[in-house]
């Protein structure tokens, strides 16, 4: 019996529209992210041919929500139409859940082309001669009940292998009993368990696996998406998972430490990218105490690096002013702007005000400080 080869992918989230990200009024990352996830579709047939795989295995939220664009699910399903050698197996998540997306299903199952596959129900399905696919789709948004339960129960032709499909967290914060067990995979004797929801790369057990989405989405996890391909030899074989890149885009944070003394453009210099910051997503998290001139030298270098990048956050929230420091001269030597320097810079350093009172005056002065020492052109 030769080896089973399968792509396993999730959460590609196609037609998020990333309202949380600020869109510069030059640039247009929103649309650049869009149409990122759009190309995965074609990254992850290409993984597919490279691996020698058939099928691709979306274990849940291929579509954002329930009711994609009629431009959104076309494309998709054209693009996965492609190559009619590759069979796509789509998953309903929690996103395009069954309840909330029914209409997202039928107009999908009609609209397919023939290597592109729903699995709406919980029946068993052969891949091939040697491998059976078993569902859990997503029925509600939040079901509330381990859906792998079933698992165990659903037939395997004697002698075939054993793939479980299913979205959903192997944590239950709520204890609501809706998690799923990390010995899944055992206990339903699954030869592998292919797992979506959890967004970054995530190994439960040698047969039991989150992917994560192929193309990245937030800051938490600090590298380009993948997907995995997986190898499994026959039955009670242990699976070969290998991950190959799939994401455009690098969603990177990052902490600068500020001490007095410190020249922080060049300490933000060092952390940045030399090369591909185009497709980076940066976000740098000023901590520690500056004096305001520091801080104004850091924001304007900040704001002289940031259109190279496709997105740059400053964050200075955890940045402390060194209040005993600040020029006052370099404000004004007189006049109102050097009233208002002195009345804020009081009020920063009053103990008998609240930390966020203080904390406010304290960003009032820098932000007076950083514009009346801009430098003119």
């Amino acid at each position: 019996m030769p080896p089973i080869r399968f792509i396993h992918s999730s959460d590609l989230h196609l037609g998020r529209r990333f309202a949380n990200i600020p869109e510069p009024q030059d640039g247009n990352i929103r649309g650049r992210l869009m149409e990122a996830r759009h190309g995965v579709i074609t990254r992850l047939a290409e993984a597919a041919r490279r691996h020698g795989a058939a099928h691709i295995l979306l274990a849940g939220d291929t579509f954002d929500t329930a009711t994609p664009s009629a431009h959104v699910l076309r494309q998709a399903l054209t693009a996965m139409g492609e190559d009619a050698a590759i069979h796509w197996w789509l998953l309903p998540g929690n996103h395009d859940n069954l309840r909330n997306a029914e209409p997202l299903w039928e107009r999908l199952m009609a609209e397919a082309p023939a290597n592109v596959h729903a699995l709406t129900t919980a029946t068993p399905v052969m891949l091939d001669d040697s491998a059976c696919l078993l569902p859990a789709p997503v029925t509600h948004r939040a079901p509330g009940r381990d859906l792998t339960d079933g698992l165990a129960a659903l037939p395997a032709p004697e002698g075939a292998l054993r793939i479980g499909l299913a979205h959903g967290g192997v944590t239950d914060f709520e204890d609501t009993g809706a998690h799923i067990p990390p010995n899944r995979a055992e206990s339903a004797r699954l030869d592998y368990l292919a797992l979506g929801d959890w967004h970054g790369r995530l190994t439960i057990g040698p047969r039991t696996h989150y992917p994560g989405t192929p193309e990245q989405d937030r800051f938490k996890h600090g590298r380009r998406g993948v997907c995995l391909a997986v190898t499994i030899d026959g039955p009670g074989a242990a699976p070969r998972v290998d991950e190959i890149e799939t994401g455009q885009f690098h969603w990177t944070e990052t902490e600068l430490p500020v001490q007095a003394g410190l020249d922080t453009p060049e300490a933000l210099t060092g952390l940045l990218p030399e090369t591909g910051r185009r497709d980076v997503l940066m976000r740098v998290r000023a901590i520690g105490w500056a004096s305001l001139a520091q801080r104004a030298e850091l924001e304007r270098a900040a704001h002289a690096a940031a259109p190279d990048f496709a997105h740059f956050e400053l964050v200075t929230d955890r940045l402390g002013a060194l209040l005993d420091t600040v020029d006052m001269e370099a404000i004004d030597h007189a006049g109102a702007l050097r009233q208002a320097a002195e009345d804020l810079k009081t009020e920063a350093e009053d103990t008998t005000r609240s930390a966020e009172d203080r904390g406010i005056a304290a960003e009032a002065l820098a932000r007076l400080y950083a514009y009346v020492t801009e430098p003119t052109s």
